[in-house]
């Protein structure tokens, strides 16, 4: 009851701030942290279930220190190590834990490499006699811990190591690895991109082996970036990027026995011609590892078993698609080895439960809606916990099943965004609920009837601090376009008057299986719309066609063809829009970043009846110089399908330009690389085409840091201003 008073009293006092007051939104606000939400700090749940482990940092004495919390009273119960006790470190910014909880590796002074991946120093701390442990003198990658304890994997250089904690002796696993041509045990850039994960090794369950995948990136094309920093001359990044059609690393699945210090090549009996391992991961059984193997048009997805003792392979599941296979992480080992899977194969995501050998079991969940996380499975009470959007594709919701698919229960108990953190027993969840309304409210639930035990934190004071504001209502509906009801919201000005005449810009992203139309707290974006509709802006955001959890032919619709159903939808909605009496339908414009940078780039070429302006933020300007797993994904190689390639990319109708258009990229995007912006100015310059454009130095795909972000925003709000809000009264 406690908990719905709160949310009870986030409404009543967002009403509020709705209708009492004036203040006005400015960027400065936006960007220096004015309306952060408070936030749990990230939390690791003890073995025991009943306590969490919290990373902690004393601004006062700029230490950091893992604290053990209890579930139930939410009281601090011990300090486990504190950087102001070890003379050798001042501070560290990351810890995990050994299996049995009595040693952590501690890291510091870590370092991007690209995305997820960091380079740091790493040591390993005993929580019983509070020694610490130097893992290696250089900068390594990816430390882990043996399930026993007593010894580290990582990799140095492109190679893998194996420290014995006890005696300090390390063994050098690979000895080939070489930067830009051999990378053992990490990902290269490409899978740490798109299959988003970086450590590419894994101890078995006994700890006495290790599998592996080795890169191969010799025939990879290099991609060069200039860095311009500083000094007199600037400096040049150069890696393995693969771009679509070009050539991938070659891959390979390796098993190192730590007793007979052996290497063995994994070898599966089915042909690859040109593959992805997009995931590997131990059963149960110390000498069974599970792989995925993925064709390269990723249409064709197999789990393989690989006894390592016999080095010997049985294709256990084997899905297709008409498009492509999702690869996800949600393949889960129960007691007896069967399993559980993740699944589109009936048209919507599902949890599946397979037999040791693949022999479907049952589906778990089914119904015409998505399944959008997978929690776990509680062996003691025979309970799976999923999110999904049973209640609205914009909603999340917490529930439990029973593993035959029986007892279902939803957990969470408000309409809105629900995600939850289980206890490691699956005694305990904390439940993170917001919605447009409410910022985020953290909670105590017990996770077999989702009752609230107590609240742990909310963002009253943030909503009290948004009441001096006059701020809009995310207004959501579906708006009909080509057949479909799109999911949409709108904002409006807070003193909007229906005789009047208001500017729309609209807002997308619209990348395959992505969602912006959700019912969920603000974000930096949502409070610049707020600062437009100030001015007198109305805003639009609508999900069209290849968006996600409206299922899979809704989302798997454009392949083949990025950009065409997507475009055609923004362009038919924007004309929609144009009808409605408000609205002045000679300014509309679109904005958008990455995805919807391409695809506001195409608005305005292709929609140039309809769309007076639009800002694109490092876009994609043809797919032929975007990476190899993202782009055939979706596209299909270019060698098979050239015209879904060049039909669809903006660098390819700048001849259509008529209205405003700003271009921004950071030079030092290593995603979506700043060659992208170039050649579409060079198209426009021998188009002669008119536009303006912003270049940030040695930024990559973000385009933040120090007074960047702030500068960005001033420059789009300008250019909406010029173009866009120029009869705005």
């Amino acid at each position: 009851m406690k908990y719905l008073q709160i949310s009870f009293y986030a409404c009543v006092l967002f009403v509020t701030c709705l209708t009492a007051q004036n203040k006005q939104i400015t960027l400065e606000e936006i960007w220096n942290g004015t309306f952060r939400t408070e936030r749990m700090d990230v939390l690791h749940s003890m073995a025991n279930g009943q306590q969490y482990s919290v990373f902690n940092f004393n601004r006062s004495t700029r230490s950091t220190s893992v604290d053990i919390y209890d579930y139930k009273t939410l009281e601090k119960v011990e300090t486990l190590v504190d950087s102001r006790e070890i003379d050798e470190l001042d501070y560290f910014t990351n810890y995990t834990f050994s299996k049995d909880e009595s040693k952590l590796i501690l890291a510091t002074n870590e370092t991007s490499v690209y995305r997820h991946s960091v380079l740091g120093n790493y040591f390993v701390y005993n929580v019983d006699d509070k020694t610490l442990i130097s893992i290696a003198d250089e900068k390594i990658q990816e430390p882990t811990f043996s399930p026993d304890g007593t010894k580290v994997a990582y990799v140095y250089k492109n190679n893998i190591y194996i420290k014995e904690l006890s005696t300090g002796v390390t063994t050098q696993v690979t000895t080939d690895g070489e930067k830009n041509k051999i990378i053992n045990g990490i990902t290269d850039w490409v899978y740490e991109e798109e299959f988003a994960f970086v450590r590419a090794f894994e101890w078995n369950t006994d700890g006495d082996k290790i599998a592996f995948i080795r890169f191969d990136e010799t025939n990879v094309p290099e991609f060069s970036m200039d860095l311009y920093g500083e000094s007199l001359y600037p400096t040049q990044q150069v890696f393995k990027y693969p771009k679509a059609g070009e050539a991938n690393s070659l891959v390979s699945l390796h098993f190192y026995d730590l007793t007979t210090k052996g290497t063995k090549t994994v070898k599966v009996n089915k042909s690859y011609n040109d593959f992805y391992i997009p995931r590997i991961k131990w059963t149960n059984n110390a000498n069974i590892l599970s792989a995925h193997y993925l064709n390269r048009k990723q249409n064709e997805l197999d789990l393989w078993f690989i006894d390592a003792e016999e080095n010997s392979a049985s294709l256990v599941l084997a899905e297709t698609d008409k498009a492509y296979v999702d690869v996800t992480d949600n393949l889960t080992f129960l007691e007896d080895n069967s399993f559980i899977w993740t699944s589109e194969k009936d048209g919507y995501n599902h949890i599946y439960h397979y037999s040791n050998n693949g022999d479907l079991i049952n589906q778990v969940t089914t119904g015409n809606w998505e399944v959008t996380a997978y929690y776990g499975y509680d062996e003691k009470s025979d309970r799976i916990f999923y999110q999904s959007v049973e209640n609205g594709s914009i909603n999340r919701d917490v529930y439990s099943v029973k593993l035959n698919g029986r007892s279902k229960k939803r957990l969470s108990q408000l309409e809105g965004t629900n995600h939850a953190e289980f206890s490691a027993d699956f005694s305990f969840f904390i439940n993170t609920f917001s919605n447009t309304k409410t910022p985020p409210v953290y909670t105590l639930n017990k996770a077999t009837t989702g009752e609230i035990i107590k609240p742990i934190k909310d963002n009253k004071a943030l909503l009290q601090q948004l009441s001096n504001y006059n701020l809009s209502e995310k207004e959501f509906s579906t708006i009909s376009v080509n057949g479909n009801d799109l999911n949409m919201w709108m904002l409006k000005p807070s003193n909007f008057d229906a005789n009047k005449s208001y500017p729309v810009l609209m807002f997308q992203y619209s990348g395959p299986g992505s969602q912006q139309v959700a019912n969920q707290w603000l974000n930096a974006n949502d409070f610049w719309y707020q600062h437009l509709a100030q001015q007198g802006y109305i805003i639009v955001c609508i999900d069209g066609r290849g968006t996600g959890f409206k299922g899979a032919d809704f989302k798997k619709v454009t392949y083949g063809q990025l950009g065409k159903y997507e475009v055609e939808d923004q362009i038919a909605a924007a004309k929609q829009l144009a009808e409605l009496s408000f609205v002045d339908k000679t300014r509309i414009g679109i904005w958008g970043w990455s995805y919807g940078g391409f695809m506001s780039s195409n608005c305005l070429f292709k929609g140039n009846d309809v769309f007076k302006m639009a800002i694109a933020v490092a876009p994609v300007t043809s797919w032929r110089f975007y990476d190899t797993v993202y782009t055939e994904r979706y596209n299909g190689l270019p060698q098979e399908n050239p015209e879904g390639y060049d039909d669809n990319s903006p660098i390819n109708h700048v001849e259509k330009l008529r209205g405003d258009f700003l271009l921004v990229h950071g030079t030092a995007d290593d995603n979506v690389h700043v060659q992208n912006t170039m050649r579409l100015v060079e198209s426009l310059i021998q188009a002669d085409k008119q536009f303006d454009w912003a270049i940030y130095p040695d930024k990559n795909h973000g385009i933040y840091g120090g007074n960047t972000r702030l500068h960005l925003y001033k420059k789009m709000t300008n250019f909406l201003n010029e173009n866009l809000g120029d009869k705005i009264k």
